[in-house]
């Protein structure tokens, strides 16, 4: 169920964490288009929590040196900037002492929605929670935003979801993973649903096998603290790539409505096929990059990175196959691959489709050249790749593609995923949050393979920093006679 907002309702959005890196880095810039744009609602204020002792002015000043440089140079207008940070309120407030909560609730206005948008660890989690509902100011219009990982595995996620569940309903709680709120990704949606030449290829045994992945060319940077307790499975398989393959894989939802959409992709996690020890050894690849040269510059490795550990055996690069238990998906490897400092940042989806059964061409390639490409970031596009006649006389084939770039076709200003979802929260849409038994069921799949990890006792692989992971991801692919995008 929707929660019902008036369009224009005055509203309070409080981020905890407002002077952290997420909220610098991507909140407050994407608040700020959306004040730019005109889709903030005009009473809308921003009420920033932090641990610092600032008035409101060393509070602005913090702001203006840090979040300028996250915004498009073209984007920044004095005008618009001044009228941003009028909307901007600090209120000093440690989210563990429950008396802080009173000088929150003396800022906060009476009788207006609220967003509480929790950009905290996801420890602090049910202690905010909890603060909010003893200085009661939490009531059935307000709204609470909780950031990716909730939880480091199926125990602590459902712990976390029944403390919040004693304050917030789940219609009241937007469990975020930015990754659906990306324009491309949305429009898979309309790929799927909205254009009749795919549906009815869009299955066994028309589609070979579809590839997934979301590689960074950056290392772990200031995150190593976090990232290292946390490790590439839990930080992007469980959330960002599991619901780019529910998208992937869903059948047609009844209708557009969130739950709707929400009970198609929760299928799709429960019919996974579940991973044994065995399963594990053979279908996934763990890697820890080393020294390289990223984009021409030398990286140091993740072991040598600030605050890492000596020893430590956290895992940079996943690469696995998975399998969906159901009549469409039957027998298709799903293979999945993330990684940090890889040759380039690129998150894409592809879609190999089975070769023919005879081909009439003897000097076409052995090797299946129909393929979907979807290209999510950098660049957005979806390209066909297919095969035609090469000029000249014969019957010689070349493969050639089918572009659609999606930023030239479709002209405007296209938000980032935050803006956009920011704006969904305040509207009240949750098509694209995930719900509880979507987040319980993905760390049900998910867990099996870290107890895996650990029984088996093995240490990453080794891959040079700049390169696509261990070459064990390639022979992964070679025994479903499959390749990465990148290798065909």
């Amino acid at each position: 169920m929707e929660t019902s907002t008036p369009p224009d309702a005055p509203l309070d959005l409080v981020i905890f964490g407002g002077a952290g890196d997420l909220s610098l880095r991507k909140l407050l810039p994407a608040l700020y288009m959306a004040h730019l744009h005109k889709t903030l609602p005009d009473d809308t204020r921003i009420v920033a929590l932090g641990r610092h002792a600032w008035d409101r002015a060393a509070f602005t000043a913090f702001i203006d040196d840090k979040v300028r440089g996250f915004i498009a140079a073209d984007a920044l207008d004095d005008a618009g900037w001044r009228g941003f940070v009028q909307r901007l309120v600090y209120v000093s407030l440690d989210a563990t002492r429950p008396e802080d909560f009173a000088a929150l609730g003396q800022a906060l206005r009476p009788g207006v929605d609220r967003v509480y948008y929790l950009a905290t660890a996801p420890t602090l989690f049910t202690a905010i929670c909890a603060n909010l509902h003893g200085a009661g100011l939490v009531d059935p219009r307000s709204r609470v935003v909780l950031e990716k990982p909730l939880g480091h595995d199926l125990a602590s996620a459902r712990a976390i979801n029944d403390e919040v569940a004693r304050y917030f309903s789940e219609s009241q709680t937007f469990r975020i993973d930015h990754y659906l709120g990306k324009e491309t990704v949305q429009n898979l949606m309309v790929l799927r649903f909205g254009n009749a030449i795919f549906e009815p290829l869009w299955r066994s045994p028309s589609i070979k096998s579809v590839q997934i992945t979301v590689a960074e060319s950056v290392g772990v940077g200031s995150r190593a603290g976090f990232y290292d307790g946390t490790g590439a499975l839990r930080d992007m398989v469980q959330n960002h790539l599991l619901q780019l393959l529910c998208i992937v894989a869903m059948e047609p939802p009844v209708s557009l409505d969130p739950d709707a959409v929400r009970d198609e992709k929760l299928k799709v996690l429960r019919s996974l096929r579940p991973m044994t020890v065995a399963d594990v050894a053979r279908d996934t690849v763990r890697g820890q990059y080393g020294p390289g040269n990223v984009g021409g510059e030398r990286a140091v490795g993740y072991l040598q990175e600030d605050n890492v550990p000596a020893g430590s055996d956290t895992e940079t690069f996943v690469a696995l196959r998975a399998h969906i238990n159901n009549w469409r998906w039957a027998n298709v490897p799903i293979f999945l691959r993330t990684g940090k400092r890889l040759a380039e940042r690129r998150s894409e989806i592809v879609v190999e489709f089975a070769p023919l059964p005879y081909s009439l061409f003897p000097d076409a390639p052995r090797e299946p050249v129909n393929r979907l490409l979807i290209r999510l970031q950098p660049e957005e596009h979806v390209q066909l790749q297919m095969m035609a006649k090469q000029p000249g006389s014969g019957m010689k084939l070349r493969p050639v593609a089918l572009d659609l770039d999606l930023q030239s076709a479709l002209a405007g200003r296209r938000a980032e995923a935050y803006e956009r979802l920011l704006i969904d929260v305040i509207k009240g849409r949750l098509t694209h949050f995930m719900r509880r038994d979507e987040l319980e069921a993905a760390w049900t799949w998910v867990e099996p393979i870290i107890e895996g990890w650990k029984s088996l006792g093995e240490k990453p692989r080794a891959y040079a920093a700049g390169s696509w992971g261990p070459a064990a991801s390639s022979a992964l692919m070679a025994r479903e006679d499959s390749t990465w995008s990148e290798e065909a």
